[in-house]
């Protein structure tokens, strides 16, 4: 029988500490408690552990003091609004984060992971090795799709396989190609990106494979496109959809053949480019319509990557929001910010049907309009009443006209939060969790997430 490996929880609240304790002792962990860094000092030095989990914020001292007074690696836990502090911890030297309140799942993959990870790194440990890098350059997320997601990219990163990224309008599409650059052997040269939708269709091939002069009205000198101009490097083509079919010929022979020919030219020559395209479009539809290359979409659909609507992501959201807000207050030159908890709750709630560009575009208006450092609902301009009148719907649709009386009354003055509430409690009887998410237009994980907010106990399961 193996040994068991040992594992110090460091929290202040011990509600939340007897829970993890009993957690990772179902899972054959061998669990020892601490409620302050002080109480876990003690305990690092009588005892050897795996691996040290500790909230954030404890009486005393802060979690991150464990970081440097153990060479055990250390996993933070913070509440779901500290994406600045969970950086910091990372910075110091903390091996992960993982944001309050977790999956069970969640939290065993991570703990299952970093003990086998650092197991893996024992024969080397004389080695100093710098604090864990986020898993990809410039994109923020911890969701499950997220994290799905930065594996593939980390892998297809490797290769010169072309990519399709597919995903609503504004949910970070170039992000991803700029990541899959970064990471490549092709990062020391510029990646050229061009948005289709956005060149004049009679314009669109000089610009993408260049022309000869005199090829064409208006062509008074020799042009160099754009194929030509990422040659070692990476092409992005957002909004491929958009491209004219005749532009579509050009880019399959770039893609079969490794080679163009300018507007206007007889010769063809060699291009050494890297492929990644994005549309918000689904391009099988465009080729069942006749607008979409049938060849040119097999010859780029090799490695498709999903970029989830950020309704979808979860705690990425408020994420994603503390950090474009400490970014838009830099470079606003603005004093540092900060969400009201009001905000934070409307952040959570809102759709997002403009993905991270709206989330971006309401934060720097909140910005601008700011007169203190507190920023509140009215100054992000969101508009719940949507999500307000859906859920406000299903419980009507739901409520039995005798019973009614001056309910619609009430309802109106009822918040987004209490008909969540009230729906939840009216139907959990009769729905299971993802019908319940499904009528209320988001995801398990977020429907758990709210619970978990608002105390509402999950239906039991009968035995």
């Amino acid at each position: 029988m193996t040994a068991q490996h040992k594992v110090l929880v460091v929290e202040d609240e011990q509600v939340i500490r007897t829970a993890l304790r009993r957690l990772l002792e179902r899972h054959e962990y061998q669990v020892s408690e601490a409620g302050s860094v002080k109480e876990a000092l003690e305990q690092l030095g009588d005892k050897q552990f795996d691996i040290v989990i500790s909230d954030l914020r404890l009486p005393g001292a802060p979690g991150t003091d464990l970081i440097k007074a153990t060479r055990t690696p250390v996993l933070i836990m913070t509440s779901y609004s500290s994406l600045r502090s969970a950086i910091d911890s990372m910075k110091m030297g903390a091996v992960d984060y993982i944001p309050k309140p977790f999956e069970h799942e969640e939290m065993l993959q991570a703990v299952a992971r970093i003990i086998k990870e650092n197991a893996d790194r024992q024969p080397a440990a004389k080695s100093h090795e710098p604090p864990p890098e986020p898993p990809v350059p410039g994109m923020i997320g911890s969701c499950p799709q997220m994290m799905e997601l930065f594996r593939r990219i980390r892998k297809v990163a490797q290769t010169n396989s072309t990519v399709l990224i597919n995903g609503e309008s504004g949910t970070g599409k170039e992000l991803v190609a700029r990541a899959i650059h970064r990471l490549s052997d092709r990062h020391e040269s510029e990646m050229i990106s061009v948005n289709c939708a956005a060149i004049p269709e009679n314009l669109i091939e000089s610009e993408l494979f260049g022309h000869e002069k005199g090829a064409f009205t208006g062509a008074t000198a020799n042009r160099t496109g754009l194929v030509e101009a990422a040659s070692g490097s990476t092409l992005f083509l957002d909004e491929i959809g958009e491209l004219p079919l005749e532009a579509q010929a050009r880019l399959l022979r770039v893609l079969q053949e490794s080679e163009i020919r300018k507007v206007g030219s007889v010769q063809s020559r060699k291009v050494d480019v890297r492929l990644v395209v994005a549309t918000h479009r689904d391009l099988k539809q465009l080729v069942i319509d006749g607008e979409f290359r049938e060849d040119l979409y097999y010859r780029i659909n090799v490695m498709a990557l999903l970029l989830p609507p950020l309704k979808e992501r979860g705690n990425d959201i408020l994420e994603l929001a503390d950090a474009i807000l400490v970014r838009t207050c830099k470079r606003l030159k603005s004093p540092m910010l900060r969400f009201t908890e009001e905000a934070t709750q409307a952040i959570s709630t809102y759709p997002w049907p403009g993905n991270v560009r709206e989330l971006e575009n309401a934060i720097e208006r909140a910005v601008v309009l700011a007169e203190n450092e507190d920023i509140g609902t009215e100054l992000l301009a969101i508009d719940l009443s949507g999500s307000k009148r859906a859920i406000r719907s299903l419980l009507e649709r739901t409520i039995d006209a005798s019973d009614t009386g001056d309910e619609g009354d009430a309802a109106e003055e009822l918040s987004l939060e209490d008909y969540f509430q009230k729906f939840v409690l009216e139907h959990q009887d009769q729905m299971n969790e993802t019908q319940l998410a499904k009528k209320l237009g988001i995801s398990r994980k977020c429907l758990w997430e709210r619970r978990q907010r608002f105390g509402l106990p999950r239906k039991k399961k009968q035995a």
